[in-house]
């Protein structure tokens, strides 16, 4: 999505290289609630690292920033989200606290006027409500016409047996 991608961006500046943490299925599931992902992990996957911005992936990536994320594997020296609300993790803590305590957090605003998952989603459904509406129209205008055509047929029947 374009917000995605401009989010990206914005944090690929923050540094000379940009690892992205991808969530699995169940963790968005638990996040998100149950329409989500739209995409399962490898479509997201792929499509992240399709992103020119994105020099690697983590995938599978725990919901917490931890110290093995930032210190023993990766050495990361910025952790970066979005404006967007963020849930407490499983212990009921901030899963930024961490990075936040070390003072490595940065908040990125998300772009504005762009497509989300959201936006998506909802014309979708305002598609999907346009489509059924306009094929139940159509299916009663037909029903009509062959009621039409059937009630003719019988008063041509009935004139010619007169």
């Amino acid at each position: 999505m374009s917000g995605h991608i401009e989010f990206l961006k914005r944090a690929k500046e923050l540094g000379d290289y940009l690892l992205v943490g991808i969530h699995d299925d169940q963790t968005v599931n638990a996040i998100k609630g149950v329409n989500y992902p739209l995409m399962n992990l490898h479509e997201r996957v792929l499509s992240v690292l399709a992103c020119r911005y994105v020099d690697e992936v983590v995938i599978g990536a725990p919901y917490s920033v931890s110290e093995q994320v930032l210190e023993k594997v990766y050495k990361v020296n910025v952790v970066v989200h979005g404006n967007t609300p963020t849930l407490e993790d499983s212990d009921g803590e901030d899963p930024y606290k961490l990075a936040k305590e070390r003072g490595i957090y940065r908040e990125i605003d998300n772009p504005q006027n762009t497509v989300t998952t959201e936006s998506i989603i909802d014309r979708i459904i305002t598609h999907r409500r346009q489509f059924e509406e306009r094929q139940r129209r159509k299916e009663q205008k037909a029903r009509l016409e062959k009621e039409a055509e059937k009630a003719e047929k019988a008063a041509k029947v009935a004139v010619a047996l007169e």
